[in-house]
């Protein structure tokens, strides 16, 4: 390409800086080179698939060779219009109208990929592209339901991968920083993902801006019990009273628990110690050698264990319990378990954070366990344990757009330093897995959703069956949550037998549950009437402004509204269990 302070041609130049805009010749070629390698992959790939589903040999029929043979013509039509309005727009027709999804996409909000002839080119071709290679998975014959999401999921992928976004020469923002800083940005990019490759994780957020028991998780308390699977956190109470039933909350082991308690006004365990509750925390250990033979129903009985020790140390008869995602379908578990012990009465209330008991429908995650990736995880640990790093990676694929390519074009190509933000490092704050457990958790609940049939599993030798639950419950899902969708939360309401007060926040798998009343964000949506689906709770949901946390409060206080003073056993190592170290403990820093 000449050198733009020499060249004095009469070229179209990219409004970027870049030199002459290519020439009609390499436009005609690199449009040819897109073309046939969309249509490659319609003819062959997609093919293939529609054969493969229907079976080894199975010739796709006429029907579908026609569907796919409409589809590479519709392609090379809307190429072609493309074509023509990048190189005489007046005698060209009108581009279709832009989509919502379109508008909205923050990967070219840039102007550059609207008003430069040639970026818009590059974004309209890609958009083409994408759309198209999608809209094949859908048009396939003869796929399984289950086989088709799969496809799905591997597609949108591929297409966020291939963005031109991702991509310095064909990035505009890109482009005009690298010639802004003089490849600085190049460089300082460079530096940020060589940093990552040596740490072997995607870094979301500054190093150094957090720290746990410094400026996150820091609600005091004492850990007042240790075993060889979790910490006991006691909270020191704020308010002279306190409600007689006390709560204990079970954070999901595959995150470390202080995403329940990040700064201060974001923390739902300071909150709820300022509403006049005896809090307690499990803090889970992140698995380690010693952990190989670890299995769900050490999880399970750890949950009783904990329940046992603070109905003990209060002399209560029962508490109140939260479990958050995975350690949500535990507690389902340990329901089940207690009420075939006949030990119901020691739970006096189960709260439910996006959490799943009926897999069915369990979403995008369910394309992680075919038995060739079961297989492949189940070499990922030959000391017994899985790197919490592999498990980061996989949430990361679920929202690949926000969470990898984001950072690849932020950080690595602009250059851009990270950002401060508590829930990143946290999200970025590994732990690791037992193996026995995870590859369980995955075949027994995801793949074979073992858990919704009554004495198909069972722990500590009793048969479960999540029928026979009557315990009072309080089931919080997510509008937008892409790990434990809504509709897959709601099933848990056609198996327990006890009440039940369902509730659906705005948001998604975190946001949705870390929402202090104080932010005045989001909304939720209540139901009182009774409803068969979702979609009937919905239809009929009053909408509510704000967090839900307070309407959590009053069901609790509906429960029992019993007081008694906060002193004694009430306060951190003031009763038969000394205080072993200060809140956040000792397993959430390891």
């Amino acid at each position: 390409m000449a050198d733009p302070k020499t060249d004095s041609s009469d070229a179209p130049r990219s409004a970027y800086g870049t030199g002459a805009a290519p020439d009609l010749a390499d436009l005609q070629h690199w449009t040819w080179v897109m073309g046939r390698a969309q249509q490659m992959m319609m003819e062959q790939g997609i093919g293939v698939f529609a054969a493969g589903a229907a079976g080894p040999g199975t010739p796709v029929s006429a029907e579908g060779q026609s569907r796919l043979a409409q589809q590479v013509q519709d392609y090379w039509a809307d190429n072609l219009a493309l074509w023509q309005r990048f190189v005489d727009p007046a005698a060209a027709p009108p581009p279709p109208p832009q989509s919502e999804g379109d508008a909205r996409d923050k990967r070219f909000k840039a102007a550059a990929w609207r008003e430069d002839p040639w970026f818009d080119w590059i974004r309209r071709s890609y958009n083409l592209i994408a759309d198209h290679l999608l809209r094949g998975v859908e048009a396939l014959e003869g796929v399984p339901d289950k086989q088709r999401e799969q496809l799905r999921f591997a597609a949108r992928g591929l297409v966020d991968a291939m963005s031109p976004s991702n991509f310095a020469l064909t990035n505009p923002e890109v482009v005009a920083r690298t010639i802004e800083t003089k490849g600085q940005n190049l460089l300082d990019g460079m530096k940020h993902m060589l940093a990552d490759i040596g740490k072997g994780q995607l870094t979301h957020t500054s190093d150094g801006a957090f720290e746990v028991g410094r400026n996150l998780a820091m609600t005091p308390g004492k850990v007042v019990k240790r075993t060889a699977l979790y910490e006991l956190i006691q909270y020191t109470p704020t308010t002279p009273d306190v409600l007689a039933t006390p709560l204990v909350i079970f954070p999901p082991w595959i995150n470390r628990y202080y995403i329940l308690d990040l700064t201060p006004e974001k923390s739902f365990i300071r909150w709820a110690v300022e509403q006049g509750i005896t809090v307690f925390m499990v803090s889970w250990k992140s698995a380690d050698a010693s952990m190989k033979d670890v299995i769900w129903d050490d999880y399970v009985t750890a949950q009783v264990d904990a329940i046992d020790t603070i109905r003990a140390l209060l002399d209560v008869p029962a508490v109140h319990t939260i479990g958050y995602c995975v350690a949500g379908t535990t507690l389902a578990a340990t329901l089940a378990l207690l009420a075939a012990r006949g030990q119901a009465d020691t739970v006096a209330s189960a709260t439910f954070f996006t959490a799943q008991v009926d897999f069915s429908a369990a979403g995008e995650l369910q394309n992680f366990v075919t038995d060739d990736q079961l297989a492949v995880i189940g070499t990922l640990s030959p000391q017994g344990f899985l790197d919490g790093r592999y498990l980061a990676a996989t949430f990361n694929l679920l929202r690949g757009r926000d969470l990898i390519w984001n950072y690849v074009t932020n950080n690595y190509l602009l250059g851009a330093d990270y950002m401060p933000f508590d829930l990143l490092h946290w999200n970025g704050d590994t732990t690791n897995l037992p193996a026995k457990w995870h590859l369980s958790y995955l075949t027994d609940l995801y793949r074979d959703n073992l858990l919704v049939q009554p004495g198909a599993m069972s722990v500590a030798g009793e048969a479960l069956d999540l029928t026979r639950v009557t315990t009072p419950a309080y089931v919080q899902a997510g509008r937008e949550d892409h790990i434990a969708p809504a509709e897959s939360v709601w099933k848990i309401t056609h198996l327990f037998q006890g009440p039940l007060r369902f509730v659906l926040a705005g948001s998604g798998h975190i946001a949705g549950v870390v929402n202090p009343p104080a932010a005045g964000k989001y909304q939720y949506w209540t139901n009182d009437a009774a409803a068969d689906s979702l979609a009937d709770f919905v239809a009929g949901a009053t909408e509510t402004k704000g967090s839900w946390w307070p309407d959590w409060l009053a069901w609790l206080r509906t429960l029992s509204s019993d007081m008694v003073p906060a002193e004694g056993a009430r306060q951190p190592g003031g009763g038969a269990l000394a205080a072993l170290c200060d809140a956040p403990g000792e397993y959430v820093k390891a």
